[in-house]
């Protein structure tokens, strides 16, 4: 285990010290979308989610195992006029009852998972060391832990089937091409033949559960390499540009058509996993085959969180062990800690209205 150490980093003693710089804060910005429920402490580490589907509605299509261009509403693909089968099915006739039908639910569900973060430090560390050591690590640790919370999420939202692959790929090894309106507008295409709705209200930046309206739109979440693409869109709209409009974020890019873009660098690409370079002009990490960042395209209710609140289940709870609480383990008192812990899962909730675009990034040269 890493313990912070008087010895380590070395100390500043006898150099003129500067200003503690500010440090790097992680950008959380999938919380816009998040369906965030809140778990009482006490019931149990499962939660289920249920909705229920039309009748004769196909189950598989929403769920993103069939093929594009099917609807939920109908059961199957067909070459005859579905609107009007549909309707014809509905039909009363005199003097008959109409056949009853049932709904169909289906129960999504989801585990809570315990992440902690934890830092280390020596009592030579608190009593000697210059800086405030436990208090940086006091700020550091919160900064950590969102940052965990936004690689689930991220981890999830990538785990929709519902792919678009840049360039002539066809999948991630064969991706050779950046993001394009092309591209976005097959997107668009596909959210809305599964009757995804757009954002209209995103969660409030603070503690609460609460929500802030917003013009209706597809959100796009970007790695801020594809800042430079996104900006070469035709008549694309800059935040400066909004006028009346209200940004989604304070790391949001702009909007083009019915797309809001906002960009985060912890987003990661997955390096050198597309097409093997060529004269695409596209960033590859070695400089053999191109990386690969993952798009997320989101509609409403794409995906939820759940976290445990109320009591001991504040959201997150943090840890202090300072090295003068002396026990049988640390019986002259030599170690402190710093840590915070967190019970959080979060769970697609609509595979189909959410969209992972697969592409390169432009080299800038």
């Amino acid at each position: 285990m890493a313990m912070q150490t008087l010895l380590t980093p070395a100390q500043r003693i006898g150099k003129l010290k500067g200003e503690i710089l500010q440090r790097v804060l992680p950008r959380e910005v999938f919380t816009l979308v998040e369906e965030s429920k809140p778990c009482p402490p006490n019931t149990g580490g499962t939660v289920v989610f249920r909705r229920w589907w039309q009748p004769s509605s196909d189950y598989t299509t929403a769920m993103g195992t069939s093929t594009a261009g099917t609807n939920p509403f109908f059961a199957t693909n067909t070459t005859v006029d579905r609107n009007a089968a549909l309707a014809n099915g509905y039909l009363s006739q005199e003097g008959m009852t109409p056949n009853a039908e049932a709904l169909v639910p289906q129960d999504i569900t989801v585990t809570l998972n315990e992440y902690t973060v934890l830092f280390g430090y020596t009592k030579r560390t608190a009593d000697l060391y210059e800086d405030d050591v436990p208090a940086a690590m006091k700020a550091m640790v919160g900064d950590r832990i969102a940052l965990v919370r936004e690689s689930v999420r991220f981890g999830t939202l990538k785990g929709s089937t519902n792919k678009f692959y840049g360039g002539t790929g066809t999948t991630r090894a064969t991706v050779n091409g950046k993001l394009t309106p092309l591209m976005l507008r097959k997107v668009s295409r596909a959210l809305k033949g599964q009757h995804a709705d757009k954002v209209t209200e995103v969660l409030d930046a603070s503690p609460k559960y609460g929500t802030t309206a917003v013009e209706a739109s597809f959100l796009c979440f970007i790695h801020t390499d594809l800042e430079a693409d996104v900006r070469d869109f035709p008549k694309f709209t800059p935040v400066a540009e909004y006028g009346s409009m209200k940004p989604v974020s304070p790391y949001e890019l702009g909007k083009w058509e019915e797309f809001r873009f906002v960009a985060s660098p912890e987003l990661m690409s997955v390096q050198d996993s597309g097409a093997a370079i060529g004269s695409d002009s596209l960033v590859s990490s070695t400089g053999t085959s191109n990386d690969v960042y993952q798009v997320i395209v989101a509609g409403k209710g794409a995906f939820g969180g759940v976290s445990l609140r109320g009591g001991r289940g504040a959201g997150i709870v943090t840890h202090d062990i300072s090295p003068d609480k002396i026990d049988k383990n640390d019986p002259t008192g030599q170690r402190g800690y710093i840590g915070a812990s967190t019970y959080f899962s979060s769970v697609l909730l609509n595979p189909m209205h959410v969209a992972v675009c697969e592409v390169g990034a432009s080299k800038l040269v």
